[in-house]
């Protein structure tokens, strides 16, 4: 099972309280586990405008302010940059996820949007997800995460409390329908 490129949607019965009514965007994964961000939490303390002034980034007259996620629970002091593929960088600290986007984890793509350049869709996160081998797919197994294609649309979406609800509508699920009991038939 590989699932990087795939969301995570929290089931209603999320014992964790950091993951209640999540999506997470799956960014790497293989044997060895599980990297994403979750991309509906903004972090409503902290502006990018704040942060870069922080880290003494001059914002421009043409400077983006995107906002500012909780990506997870693990280095919650060290930013990712989701982004469209359409930025011409070095390429170095930038992975590319599957599905056409790429995560950036070094300054220079907080620079380029600040001086209003850098990738079209943008969203940063502090701190990331992250899954030891076998991990995420006990806590499928057990009912914790739906998973589905990640559309673009949904990641980058301007309303991040409406993000749950609309990836289980994508997958043709009704919120209202979901019961935090799990069972087998």
């Amino acid at each position: 099972m590989d699932l990087a490129g795939q969301i995570l949607i929290a089931m209603p019965g999320m014992a964790d309280p950091r993951f209640e009514r999540s999506v997470v965007l799956i960014c790497a994964h293989s044997d060895e586990g599980a990297m994403g961000l979750i991309v509906n939490k903004p972090l409503e303390e902290l502006s990018f405008s704040g942060l870069l002034e922080h880290l003494n980034i001059p914002l421009g007259p043409k400077g983006r302010d995107i906002r500012v996620h909780f990506g997870g629970p693990v280095e919650r002091g060290r930013g990712f940059v989701l982004h469209s593929a359409d930025w011409a960088r070095d390429g170095e600290g930038t992975m590319q996820v599957p599905g056409g986007l790429e995560m950036t984890a070094t300054i220079n793509v907080l620079e380029a949007l600040a001086s209003g350049g850098g990738p079209g869709k943008a969203l940063l996160a502090l701190g990331y997800s992250g899954w030891g081998p076998g991990q995420l797919e006990a806590e499928i197994a057990r009912n914790d995460w739906l998973t589905c294609d990640a559309p673009e649309a949904l990641l980058f979406a301007p309303d991040d409390g409406a993000k749950w609800s609309a990836a289980l509508r994508g997958m043709g699920i009704d919120p209202l329908t979901l019961s935090a009991a799990a069972g087998r038939a």
